[in-house]
């Protein structure tokens, strides 16, 4: 079972096109962000020790961790933030192979896709039978992320800033996927990108 890998910068509409590959043909997708939010809950294995680093404040009154808390906590200093890192992404990155290796064992999938902004970050391009970035330019993304999630302009522009540059994405993946356009040239270049994983059985 072929594994893609799926990328882009924050507001490229990477979860339109997982959306596109679990409704139309069948692929099983694994999230990195809800993977995390897994791991993060009372019981799992990041929460102890997010807690014990940063403090009953950023506690729901539930005992639940407060996302939102710990994103300011950690969003413009440096060394928290690696901080939180160094706690997650490790438990983060077995738990998607976890995924895989469960999901490849039931063998009913016609193939994975996994997504997260940091695959190549964290060297996964190597561990994945194909890379797809998600591409839309960056003024595109800032209105997309204004618009859906309330963010400023200037918070837009701090988190781009954080990830990759375009060209490096260029570099790593195997196919482009131009998501500036509307649903239906999407899911043209989506089928197209399909067509190749399947090909490849």
């Amino acid at each position: 079972m072929k594994v893609v890998g799926v990328t882009g910068g924050v507001g490229s509409g990477k979860s339109v096109v997982m959306n596109i590959l679990k409704e139309e043909y069948g692929a099983e997708i694994i999230l990195a962000d809800l993977v995390a939010h897994d791991l993060m809950e009372p019981g799992g294995q990041n929460y102890e020790e997010i807690v014990k680093k940063f403090g009953t404040g950023i506690l729901s009154h539930d005992g639940t961790i407060n996302r939102q808390a710990l994103a300011a906590c950690v969003f413009k200093n440096k060394e928290k933030l690696e901080i939180l890192n160094g706690i997650t992404h490790p438990n983060v990155r077995k738990e998607i192979f976890r995924r895989i290796d469960r999901i490849k064992a039931e063998g009913k999938a016609s193939f994975i896709a996994v997504e997260a902004a940091l695959l190549i970050e964290h060297g996964l391009q190597k561990e994945f039978d194909a890379m797809w970035y998600v591409y839309v330019d960056e003024e595109t993304r800032i209105h997309r992320l204004m618009a859906a999630r309330g963010y400023t302009e200037e918070k837009c522009r701090d988190i781009m800033k954080k990830q990759l540059p375009e060209e490096v994405f260029l570099q790593e993946c195997s196919t482009v996927i131009d998501n500036h356009l509307d649903l239906n040239e999407t899911k043209k270049q989506v089928k197209k990108a399909v067509d190749e994983i399947l090909s490849l059985y």
